[in-house]
């Protein structure tokens, strides 16, 4: 009889362990598969800056250094995105996109200051049709960084909360996940303002 109550008392606990364990590997997933719709809106994002900066050159050839940041900018968060991407788990490489991203804004809310002083150019239909694509894309980044960061609190509030915190660690790969936040908190407000 003891033997038996023993018995459903394990088999119940490792159940619950089970389930636990069940619930972190399910809000991993949500997050990453959260961070993959951002993956796909910066990546259209970094394919229509070159186009931008290509237009605006024959109008800004005296701001070339500004140009150059921006593209440069660019390829850095390119980079930094092609780290974390399939390694999610890797809270410095979304520290590193996390920078990355705050420096293309600068750059380009910088550039948008050029553009505003050729009014040529902001009446340019090429550039008026990828500005309009760019302020989209930064309107999807947005919600897309918004969901992310809601799976990721789902998921960081269940590793820590009483017992899965005494299991998450033992589980090997439960560790805290990053948020992104891409701008510092007083720039969090507002995508970056991308309009000729």
């Amino acid at each position: 009889m003891k033997f038996l109550i023993f018995l459903i008392i394990l088999v119940g606990i490792i159940g619950f362990i089970a389930y636990l364990y069940n619930q972190l590997v399910s809000l991993k997933e949500q997050f990453k598969n959260a961070f993959s719709q951002i993956d796909i809106q910066l990546k259209r994002r970094y394919d229509l800056i070159p186009n931008l900066v290509e237009t605006a050159k024959a109008y800004l050839k005296h701001e070339s250094d500004t140009l150059t940041k921006v593209t440069e900018a660019r390829n850095t968060a390119l980079s930094a995105l092609k780290a974390v991407t399939g390694n999610i788990d890797n809270s410095s490489a979304i520290t590193a996109l996390n920078q990355a991203e705050k420096q293309l804004s600068q750059a380009l809310t910088s550039f948008n200051l050029q553009i505003e002083a050729y009014p040529e150019l902001k009446a340019n239909e090429n550039i008026m049709q990828l500005s309009e694509e760019l302020s989209s894309t930064e309107n999807r980044i947005a919600f897309a960084r918004q969901a992310y960061n809601d799976a990721v609190m789902a998921y960081n509030i269940q590793r820590k909360t009483f017992p899965t915190n005494l299991f998450a660690a033992k589980f090997g790969h439960f560790k805290d996940a990053v948020l992104l936040s891409f701008e510092d908190s007083s720039e969090l407000q507002n995508a970056p303002k991308i309009s000729f």
